[in-house]
């Protein structure tokens, strides 16, 4: 059953996809030295309001 989700700030359903991470910015887990991911960011096409964010490769924190 697909879900249809709305934006919280503007009530838009319609939203994007982008990346967060060049290697300088991805996200590093607090108790490794090595191993980063970057973030994918879900982003409303009306107003911009960032909706949600999750690592790339999860496995990497665990």
């Amino acid at each position: 059953m697909a879900t249809t989700k709305n934006c919280k700030v503007c009530g838009n359903n319609t939203f994007s996809e982008g990346i967060l991470g060049n290697g300088f910015t991805s996200i590093t887990p607090a108790n490794k030295v090595l191993g980063s991911s970057r973030l994918i960011l879900t982003i409303c096409k009306k107003c911009g309001e960032v909706t949600s964010m999750k690592v790339e490769n999860p496995k990497k924190f665990q």
